[in-house]
């Protein structure tokens, strides 16, 4: 099973997203005979996999020894929800190539090694792990000795041809030592996505790198042997340190587990409520949007950011929380993305047109170096809405009260627009799929821009998704926060037409 590097669309025969069914069709060649973006990427990750790309060579010897993955079954009532915190950590260091030009990353420490595998599951993990190098060093080559360097974290997707996806937590630091030397980088491999969860395990994994690699060992076993705690729970790690002694690390899960691999925090240091707006009108449909900054960090939380922002619906496109400099033609797909960018790419790619080019540094001068008819998408009346419930996260004192009350703005806003769905799916007979009516969907909209933006947005594929998922369903109540605050919405409009009676 080899992993696509990134949420993405392919041409069909080779379709790898977050959601099997629908896709748009494959894009076309490029004007002049050059190839398309796409064909182009996929070129590139070709020859990536074949381990030639920059004469990257296997990875080196990983030490030291660790057990082997141990069988799931055995393991499955310690934890929760039958998964275990992490699949793998690796190390990966920077190392110069032979002609002693620049450098190139290598895994050079993978906890626990995976030694009961076939030898076609060697080469696809193999191939996996120099995909893991090039999203934690995804500047490229360009590097040199440091004697100061800010430790950064960051997150990637990898998403299977199954669609299945995993988690890529990075943590990037300076090694202990004297002189100048390279950074290295941490890397988590988890189907969890619980960010801030990842960001406290890293400090534990930075403060025993200090001391010495053996320290991260036993720590990690005992990560791997802890219950995954269920939204809301704690799980306590008890550790020891020399000179500290045993330490109890606690960890807890969000309670809001659909929230917990999101801080807007960082979305809303970057960006004013209204530029939120506009970046938000744009990702509803489906627009394509590239983010720029110098930090890897800031990259990816945005961008995780703003796909939240699109909840109970699920952005279907290309998605990259940090485009690798090697795979930055991707900005020339003519489908929808999400992208993030590091500032020393803009100038590959701010000659892009039908977008929305998004400065998130703080010297900027423009928020917004290419933008389009943003401003005219959302209702003029919702909008004002949505900017008076975010102007109570002034209130806010935790991230989870943050998140919460800029969730909320965003989800009464799908409420108030569609979230009417369920009266216009018919269904026929018991177990057969129920059939959408899309027409009579707008059409009991009474505002006139309301119905404008809805009839735009049911035409995009995270609501035809979200639609399709709806009919496969049995007739009755439904779960989850959305259809909860559908019932709520509806109770309030109830209630208020008979108070007027």
């Amino acid at each position: 099973m080899l992993p696509c590097l990134y949420h993405c669309e392919q041409p069909r025969g080779n379709l790898i997203s977050d959601v099997a069914g629908k896709h748009s069709n494959p894009p076309s060649e490029d004007e002049g005979g050059r190839q398309g973006p796409f064909k182009r990427l996929n070129a590139m990750w070709s020859s990536f996999r074949r381990g030639k790309r920059h004469g990257m060579r296997d990875p080196e010897p990983i030490e030291p020894d660790a057990p082997a993955l141990a069988d799931s079954t055995s393991t499955q009532h310690r934890c929760v929800s039958g998964q275990y915190f992490f699949e793998y950590l690796v190390v990966v260091s920077l190392k110069k190539t032979k002609d002693g030009s620049s450098y190139e990353p290598q895994i050079t420490y993978q906890f626990p090694k995976r030694d009961q595998m076939h030898r076609s599951q060697k080469e696809d993990e193999e191939k996996t792990l120099k995909a893991i190098t090039l999203f934690c060093f995804p500047e490229g080559i360009n590097w040199a000795p440091l004697t100061e360097y800010h430790s950064e974290t960051f997150s990637f997707v990898l998403t299977e041809i199954d669609g299945s996806r995993r988690n890529g937590y990075c943590r990037r630091l300076l090694p202990g030592g004297k002189g100048a030397r390279p950074p290295e980088a941490y890397c988590i491999i988890s189907s969890v996505a619980c960010f801030g969860l990842f960001s406290k395990i890293f400090d534990e994994v930075e403060k025993r790198r200090q001391i010495s690699m053996a320290m991260i060992y036993p720590f990690m076993q005992k990560l791997r042997e802890a219950p995954f705690p269920a939204p809301g729970n704690t799980v306590e790690i008890k550790s020891f340190i020399p000179e500290s002694g045993t330490e109890i690390i606690s960890l807890t899960r969000p309670l809001d587990s659909w929230l917990e691999h999101v801080n807007f925090a960082m979305l809303f240091g970057c960006l004013t409520d209204e530029e939120v707006l506009l970046v938000f009108a744009a990702a509803v449909l489906e627009r394509r949007i590239i983010f720029i900054a110098d930090e890897l960090g800031t990259l990816s939380q945005v961008i995780h950011a703003v796909a939240a922002l699109l909840y109970p619906f699920t952005w279907q496109h290309t998605f990259i929380s940090i485009v690798p400099e090697i795979l930055i033609d991707v900005v020339m797909a003519p489908t929808p993305y999400l992208l993030g960018v590091q500032r020393h790419l803009l100038d590959q790619v701010n000659d892009q047109t039908d977008l929305l080019l998004v400065d998130l540094s703080e010297d900027k001068k423009n928020t917004f170096i290419v933008s389009d008819d943003e401003k005219d998408i959302l209702p003029p009346k919702l909008q004002t809405e949505i900017l008076e419930a975010l102007s109570h996260r002034q209130k806010t004192s935790t991230t989870e009260e943050l998140n919460r009350v800029v969730s909320e703005a965003f989800l009464l806003f799908f409420v108030k627009t569609v979230g009417h769905y369920m009266s216009h799916v018919k269904y026929n007979r018991s177990g057969e799929p129920g059939e959408f009516d899309k027409r009579g969907f707008y059409k009991a909209i009474e505002s006139k821009t309301t119905r404008h933006f809805v009839k735009k947005f049911i035409q995009t594929q995270m609501f035809d998704l979200f639609i399709q998922d709806v009919e496969q369903q049995q007739p009755g109540p439904q779960q989850g926060i959305f259809y909860k605050k559908v019932l709520e919405y509806q109770e309030k409009k109830k209630r208020e037409k008979k108070n007027k009676h």
